[in-house]
């Protein structure tokens, strides 16, 4: 006795078996699919990628208070990104899952795991697609940004100290003496040292700036001035200012320290900078796997719903 086709396509519908008279698929996995899910997603993200960037170079300014400001900027970089990948990835799993063959005789059940599967190896395989691009972005974001931060944290750290050895260099250039700088001229300059030499600094100031800078330099390394080397340059500031010892050392104490000061707060500020870079590269670092995450779930989703319409 022969059962009616419509009695067969209810008890289909009704999640028996899934029926297909063109013949049984050889695999659970139609690779074909997934790569095909998976090349479409890459090229839609990349597309995307371009319209993005130039999104974003359109709303910068170099002029003041023209264009976004960062943080709309970044709300508006994250968004984007999210998107972005979420419709990639729903296009690749769809694609995964209505491009996959028919299985016969299969549970609609085991339909919709395999066509789940299907929509996350698009998934997984279109990642895999843009890793070298993927890994350039996440390398930026956020080992760029530690770096970066930290970078600044130690060239700022050295940004007093650095002037004044700059300063200390000009001034020799200009004054002719062809002496090295650098550590090692502070201690040349030590060999030499005589109250003498103090008096002669006042008729040559191009000296002296080098010399006393080059001995701030050296102080500033261990946050202190050696009272040597406060009494000799307060010698060099009495004779060229016509100051008693005295005030001079005092003007010597308070400058050191406003030099210290400062040294202090560009250190905090490089501080300040650094964690600020790295707060917001572990945030994008959090925000890219959520968004990672949502997209494969919307693959597998998309995938599902493809061999849905696939099967009607």
């Amino acid at each position: 006795m022969s059962v009616p086709s419509s009695t067969l396509a209810a008890e289909a519908r009704r999640g028996s078996l899934a029926f297909d008279p063109a013949g049984p698929s050889p695999s659970a996995v139609s690779w074909a699919a997934i790569f095909a899910g998976a090349a479409a997603a890459a090229a839609l993200s990349l597309i995307l990628t371009l319209l993005g960037t130039g999104l974003g170079l359109s709303s910068l300014s170099p002029w003041a208070n023209e264009g976004a400001n960062a943080k709309t900027l970044t709300i508006a970089a994250a968004a984007y990104v999210t998107f972005m990948h979420l419709a990639a990835s729903a296009l690749g799993g769809y694609l995964a899952g209505r491009l996959r063959t028919k299985w016969v005789d299969v549970m609609l059940d085991e339909i919709s795991f395999r066509d789940t599967a299907h929509g996350f190896l698009a998934w997984g395989v279109g990642i895999l697609v843009t890793a070298g691009f993927l890994t350039t972005a996440v390398t930026t974001i956020v080992g760029g940004g530690v770096h970066a931060g930290a970078s600044v944290a130690g060239g700022a750290a050295q940004g007093v100290t650095s002037g004044a050895a700059a300063g200390a260099a000009s001034s020799e250039k200009s004054g002719g003496e062809g002496a090295e700088g650098g550590p090692m001229a502070y201690f040349v300059d030590s060999l030499f040292r005589s109250p003498k030499a103090a008096r002669g600094g006042a008729n040559n100031p191009e000296t002296s700036n080098a010399e006393v800078a080059r001995i701030f330099t050296n102080a500033a390394a261990s946050g202190k001035l050696p009272d040597e080397d406060r009494r000799y340059v307060a010698q060099v500031v009495a004779q060229r200012t016509g100051l008693s010892q005295q005030e001079a050392e005092k003007r010597v104490n308070d400058t050191f320290a406003q030099m210290q000061a400062k040294k202090q707060e560009t250190e905090n500020a490089a501080r300040e900078a650094a964690d600020k870079a790295r707060k917001a590269s572990a945030i994008a670092s959090f925000w890219l796997f959520i968004s990672l995450l949502i997209g494969a779930f919307v693959a597998s989703l998309c995938a599902v719903y493809g061999g849905r319409v696939r099967d009607l």
